[in-house]
């Protein structure tokens, strides 16, 4: 698993002015908050969070270096500007690695169904799951393998192979997708 690093500094300006000075930098304003809901403001370089930010999904750890010192975070929210194609803010949370959390991921899907290859036609019931897991096993995206799956059956959350440290918090019976019989 590849690990991406944000080399960020603290700031102690704040405003819309300070923002903009930062911005014409080639920086990007920020702000990391922990477990316990203290932030720090910080400023990292416009490039290489870009870079970072648009390689990962939501549950993919990052390491947040803050004046040198490594955190493990992730990238809670942005805000884009999307006439100018750059990234205005950022968002981070800091986990210390020991407490579970909560992610809900899109379904993403692999493989043709037999059923559909004899003609059948697959249909989408769970869009995403939602999982709870340390840090460091939360999956960054979940792939159904939909290649056995034939006509009159269905492929169930509970058919999703997530290992023994992720935890579904999603019904295990609810079902991600069926085959359904050809139309005459």
């Amino acid at each position: 698993m590849e690990q991406y690093v944000i080399n960020a500094k603290t700031r102690s300006e704040t405003g819309k002015r300070a923002a903009k000075q930062l911005r014409a930098t080639g920086r990007i304003p920020a702000v990391a908050y922990n477990e316990k809901g203290e932030s720090v403001m910080l400023d990292i370089d416009a490039v290489e969070f870009s870079k970072v930010w648009r390689s990962i999904t939501k549950t993919t750890l990052v390491t947040l270096n803050i004046d040198g010192q490594g955190n493990q975070a992730y990238i809670k929210d942005t805000e884009y500007d999307i006439k100018t194609d750059k990234t205005l803010h950022a968002d981070f949370h800091i986990v210390s690695g020991n407490k579970p959390i909560t992610a809900t991921l899109k379904m993403h899907y692999s493989g043709t169904p037999a059923g559909v290859l004899k003609g059948g036609f697959m249909v989408k019931h769970v869009p995403s799951i939602k999982l709870k897991a340390l840090p460091k096993d939360m999956p960054a995206s979940v792939t159904a393998d939909v290649s056995k799956v034939e006509i009159g059956q269905k492929f169930t959350v509970n058919d999703l192979n997530l290992g023994d440290k992720v935890t579904l918090i999603t019904d295990p019976n609810s079902v991600i997708i069926t085959v359904a019989p050809p139309k005459k």
